[in-house]
């Protein structure tokens, strides 16, 4: 067999489905879609399949990313309705003890009662998409060592990037595909005057709380309103009255009428992070150490922060968005480690492995390509696992807010010194904008005596650490040499606290023009801590770029052998998601998630009404919604087959985080849904897809569209939509 080169391995990697149908699972990319135009026809695609796979035509250019969550326009002024869990730090941000629109939602009547949504809050509209794998790869010198590999690919980028963006108001970024075999060049409009416009309550939009989440039967009202503004003359612009609503170029119809069991559906959005290629090692140290004991800091952070913030104080309030994210993961790992626990993946990696290496032996040729890459991978692995304990405590300790904004602050400084295409990514101009937001939105979600009381929690566990993992200059800050002292390092903590001046953000905004000679002299306790810790960083930073450096040529090889034998069994190949856009297709179906119990596909207003606990913070609801439903105030939202009106539904669509907010549409780009969640046995799907098991939840259209009528009012925003019956 010949060697396969880069083109070939990329071409292999655009196939279709092939000889064998795998209809439920993938995370396409929309230029794919053609090559599945048979396969989305007999599922029930009505539209021609040439539109889904234009960026620039509807409905591709009316899907959004929000920089983490994904929305849709569904107005032509600017209306984009996205999961109430992404619109979270805008709704918390806009709250405070006496105004709680967390508790009490908000609804924007007008246009000029809209809200300032949380600073650094962006809509993203993607226009282009350019292979840019040849002018990344083409003449990277093989000889190169880890580092100048990384150092060459980052300045490649960063060049690109540069070009791109002297359209002004739009954001580019590189995105890697199949391990770094493939890049591709994005360019989006970036939307930075974004507003709220209505949230139902916590009781609607949250309904269920933890206690539901990712759980089967579901009953949660996950939606949420912003819109769009830019200056004038179309163009993004910072917030303004002066502004208008972006008049998107194609937008959802939303539909009234639904979907019932067994309808095709399917999603665009942009799904963050899957790892379905991941090695055997990787697996096994993931789901034996890594899930398990990030699992345990994220529990241990939420009780910190409950133990010295009460229920409905204003600390509270600026913390409930980092309780809610804290505790949405903590259930993933935890549901993760359980199916990793009852299931075979760690056998069927091995064995795939076992089956590639075997398939590469067979062929001089594939073992002069493919050998000696995979061997590097797994010493690559083994090495990147060695102090994985201090890295990841580390990075908690980092999940506060002082530190990191010292840290921030303090490397702003240093990359100044040099020509801003030399400075590191998320310092150079460009990035400007997003960091003075950072900074200011520390207000909303920084408590000194929650910042201080996790710290605590942290060190302790720092402390615990072997010699060799800590770091000199944390321990001397923390009087860390001698043992953790609890007392001790509390009042250093709390005196830290007390003294930095960076709980202000005019403060932390006058040190963003700062020098590096000013922050060497500072007496900021927090400052001086990361002065002692910039050495430490760098070094560290140093190494993780060379391993960086060595897997960008050790995973694409690796990749290239995984699609080549692919290719030879005639399986269909898609990239592991990257908060690209990407297109996911099924059908509305139940399952049944052990012996004896088969899960319906739609849950009901009745159903919601059974769950109804009077004061309790998970399941409550509002009165109003309550009377409604007791009187069967349903007009035409009831649906006769289910004899109510239908709240959530489970279909079979392949997504992950980030997907969060995506339309759910039938098979005439109509929205019938946002997907917001997936069931119990299905998180493990970042690492493995089981048709069988895998089920995502969308709050049903006709649910939103009843609450608005009947509970919100928001007949503003149903007159505005185009609704189809």
């Amino acid at each position: 067999m010949k060697k396969m080169t880069l083109a070939s391995a990329l071409a292999v990697a655009s196939l279709g489905f092939g000889a064998q149908s795998y209809a439920n699972e993938g995370m396409w990319q929309p230029h794919q879609l053609p090559q599945l135009k048979k396969e989305l026809k007999r599922m029930g695609l009505k539209i021609p399949v040439k539109q889904i796979s234009t960026l620039t035509g509807f409905p591709m250019n009316a899907i959004i990313s929000l920089g983490g969550c994904t929305a849709s326009f569904v107005s032509p002024e600017g209306l984009a309705v996205t999961n109430h869990h992404c619109a979270y730090g805008s709704i918390q941000y806009n709250s405070s003890a006496d105004n709680n629109l967390l508790a009490n939602g908000f609804l924007a009547k007008t246009k000029d009662a809209e809200l300032k949504a949380a600073p650094g809050s962006r809509i993203y509209i993607t226009e282009s998409l350019d292979n840019v794998s040849d002018k990344i790869l083409g003449n990277l010198d093989a000889e190169l060592d880890g580092s100048e590999r990384y150092q060459a690919i980052e300045d490649k980028e960063k060049a690109m990037v540069a070009e791109c963006e002297k359209d002004e108001g739009y954001r580019c970024e590189i995105y890697s595909f199949h391990g770094g075999l493939e890049y591709y060049l994005i360019k989006q409009l970036a939307v930075r005057d974004v507003r709220l416009v209505y949230a139902p309550p916590a009781s609607i939009g949250k309904f269920g709380g933890d206690t539901d989440n990712w759980m089967w039967p579901r009953h949660t009202g996950d939606w949420a309103f912003y819109r769009a503004y830019v200056g004038k003359d179309g163009k993004p612009a910072d917030y303004s009255e002066d502004n208008v609503p972006y008049q998107p170029k194609s937008h959802l119809k939303v539909s009234g009428k639904g979907v019932k069991d067994g309808d095709f559906i399917m999603a665009a959005g942009y799904p963050g992070r899957t790892n379905r290629y991941r090695t055997s090692e990787e697996v096994l140290n993931n789901f034996t150490w890594a899930y398990p004991t990030a699992k345990g800091y994220r529990e241990q952070y939420i009780d910190v922060i409950k133990s010295v913030a009460p229920d409905g104080s204003d600390a509270r309030i600026k913390y409930e968005s980092t309780i809610a994210g804290l505790a949405n993961y903590a259930k993933n790992y935890g549901s993760m480690i359980k199916s990793y626990n009852k299931g075979d993946m760690l056998e069927r990696k091995q064995s795939l492995e076992s089956k590639l290496q075997a398939w590469i032996d067979a062929d001089a040729s594939r073992k002069d390509q493919y050998g000696a890459a995979i061997a590097e991978l797994q010493r690559l692995i083994k090495e990147g696992q060695e102090g994985q304990e201090h890295d990841l405590l580390y990075a908690y300790i980092k999940r506060t807010n002082m530190i990191p904004a010292a840290q921030r602050l303090l490397r702003l400084a240093h990359e100044k010194q040099k020509a801003d295409a030399k400075r590191e990514p998320g310092y150079q101009d460009r990035d400007m904008t997003r960091f003075t937001q950072r900074m200011e939105r520390i207000d909303r979600r920084y408590d000194a005596k929650v910042d201080a009381a996790v710290l605590l929690h942290f060190l302790e566990k720092y402390a615990a650490l072997p010699q060799e993992q800590r770091i000199p200059a944390m321990d001397k800050a923390f009087g860390l040499s001698d043992g953790f002292n609890e007392n001790s390092v509390a009042l250093i903590l709390k005196g830290m606290h007390e003294k930095t001046a960076l709980g202000d953000k005019q403060s932390r905004l006058d040190w963003m023009k700062k020098s590096v000679a000013d922050f060497e002299s500072s007496d900021d306790p927090f400052i001086k801590l990361a002065v002692a810790l910039y050495d430490h960083e760098m070094a560290e930073e140093k190494k993780e770029k060379a391993r960086i450096g060595e897997l960008q040529q050790a995973r694409p090889a690796y990749m290239a052998a995984i699609i080549a034998y692919n290719e030879s069994l005639n399986k269909p190949i898609y990239a592991d998601a990257n908060s690209s856009l990407r297109v996911t297709f099924g059908k509305v179906k139940g399952y049944s998630p052990q012996d004896g119990l088969v899960a319906k596909p739609f849950t009901t207003l009745e159903g919601l009404a059974a769950k109804y606990v009077k004061g309790d913070d998970e399941f409550d609801s509002p009165q109003k919604q309550l009377d409604a439903i007791a009187k069967k105030d349903y007009g035409r939202y009831k649906q006769k087959w289910l004899g109510s009106v239908p709240v959530n539904f489970l279909g079979t669509l392949d997504i992950t985080g980030g997907n969060s907010g995506s339309p759910t549409l039938n098979g005439r780009a109509e929205l019938v849904g946002l997907l917001f969640d997936g069931v119990y046995e299905s998180i493990i799907g970042d690492w493995d897809y089981d048709d069988n098991l895998n089920r995502s939840i969308s709050v049903d259209s006709r649910y939103m569209l009843w609450v608005m009528e009947k509970v919100d009012g928001a007949d503003n925003l149903i007159e505005e939509m185009d609704v189809v019956y």
